[in-house]
């Protein structure tokens, strides 16, 4: 059947999957269908707006029968906004899938027995449970059904979340579920206040306006960071604004801007300035008291990063006497978190002032047995390295979504430490991983995590032995 002929629509559809992306996956015949806002369980009449080969992408026209997973969204912002996407399912449904996709990505990408994997270990909170947030500052508001742009009195400016595949299109945030107050405050009155005042948000296509960008991170200390990211401002004006947040929001501990003319949003090479308090906020973990900077990685589920940790811990079984290599260990969390059961932690990090915490949260904690290296893992951690520092009882790597590159994994292979513990985030790469070190190595134990409510994202932990 050609690509013209291919049918459009399609009548009871039953939906037996759901996709990374939030879609739910049905079949009609041998072409699948990727379906928005649709639930396992679900079956439906689908409308078809993008057609492939062996698959199309659909919308719901008329919802036949409704799936027991599913459940009535609570944002206001769902289904436009790109985060949540799994809003739609019970939190128990969730789980389950969450679970079902480590169990496939595992037996199937690193054909390993996943018989002895563990229930999901959920979150505590579903809502308000994120430690960061970062808005977008724009003139091209994302219009709703019925609004008109040509309209000259339609207000255009918006400060929230991108438009899944819009990179110019933001969504006016009016409240969101995923942190805690004042976050919400913060962002409506920094948007009223600007728009009253005439501030002219960022134009992502022309590079121009005085707003960028506005960062939020709070703390289970009660500390709270904001970060106002501005592109063209004079120094006046961005007096006015910060001296405004100051006087509305006293319990900001940490007030700081940054003026970034560049052409992309990150902020990692660019200058921050305090216009009130520190440069840094702490957030503390098992009596561990780490600080946070503004260009600070840190897991931004802090409840949950405890439980993650606990459990990477618990899986390396520390006597106590250990040398641990903890890979990719960003601002030396785990490693710190670790070093009072081994007797040395050896942690190696891509980005240099996620080092320079590292060494800072060991020296605010009295931790003198870690030592922390930059520089790119795979050359890096060459045998050079090994023969200098020890070869490693346990060695703990928490890598990006990508995973670990190919000649790290290659290096680990050639360490041959007795135990690794594996931290994921991305149960894919973890399986590619896998199926290299399983050569040498049994899965013991695989633990997944949920850090994420209401998205897919799952992280995995994965404890592995060195055979005999």
């Amino acid at each position: 059947m050609s690509k013209a002929n291919k049918p459009k629509f399609f009548e009871n559809v039953q939906i037996i999957d759901i996709a990374e992306e939030g879609k739910g996956v049905g079949k009609a015949d041998d072409f699948v269908l990727f379906v928005d806002k649709a639930v396992p369980g679900d079956i439906a009449d689908v409308q078809v707006y993008r057609s492939k080969k062996n698959f199309g992408e659909g919308k719901i026209t008329e919802l036949k029968k409704s799936s027991e997973y599913r459940t009535t969204a609570f944002c206001e912002h769902f289904g436009t906004c790109g985060g949540c996407k799994w809003q739609h399912m019970t939190y128990e449904a969730q789980l389950k899938f969450k679970q079902k996709s480590v169990v496939d990505a595992l037996s199937r990408l690193a054909k390993i027995d996943v018989d002895g994997i563990m229930p999901i270990v959920p979150s505590p909170a579903d809502r308000y449970y994120r430690n960061k947030l970062e808005f977008t500052f724009s003139n091209k508001r994302w219009l709703y059904d019925g609004e008109n742009k040509e309209d000259g009195a339609l207000n255009m400016n918006a400060l929230g979340f991108h438009i899944p595949g819009r990179f110019d299109k933001i969504l006016d945030v009016n409240h969101c579920y995923l942190q805690a107050e004042p976050s919400n405050s913060l962002r409506n009155e920094i948007r009223d206040f600007t728009i009253q005042q005439g501030y002219t948000y960022y134009d992502l296509r022309n590079h121009s306006g005085m707003l960028r960008n506005l960062i939020v991170r709070t703390s289970s200390t009660g500390e709270i960071m904001v970060i106002v990211v501005f592109a063209y401002a004079e120094q006046e004006e961005i007096n006015k604004l910060m001296s405004h947040v100051d006087a509305r929001f006293p319990e900001i501990t940490s007030l700081l801007y940054i003026e970034n003319q560049k052409k992309n949003d990150t902020i990692f090479d660019q200058d921050v300035v305090a216009f009130k308090g520190p440069e840094y906020i702490h957030e503390e973990m098992n009596g561990i008291k780490f600080r946070i900077g503004p260009k600070s990685f840190y897991q931004t589920n802090s409840i949950q990063a405890l439980r993650l940790y606990e459990i990477a811990r618990d899986f390396a079984g520390f006597k106590g006497n250990e040398l641990v290599y903890d890979l990719y260990t960003g601002a030396g969390t785990i490693a710190n978190f670790v070093a009072g059961h081994v007797r040395e932690v050896v942690g190696v990090e891509y980005v240099p002032t996620a080092i320079e915490d590292a060494k800072v949260n060991s020296a605010i904690n009295n931790i003198t047995n870690t030592k922390f290296y930059a520089g790119d893992m795979k050359d890096v951690l060459i045998a050079d390295f090994v023969a200098e520092h020890g070869k490693p009882d346990v060695i703990i790597t928490d890598p990006p979504r990508a995973g670990m590159h190919p000649d790290v994994v290659a290096r680990l292979m050639e360490i041959e430490a007795p135990k690794i513990v594996y931290v994921s985030c991305n149960a894919a790469t973890q399986a590619r991983d896998l199926l290299v070190l399983k050569e040498k190595y049994d899965t013991v134990k695989i633990q997944p995590v949920d850090m994420f409510p209401h998205t897919q994202h799952v992280e995995n932990v994965v404890l592995l032995t060195l055979r005999d």
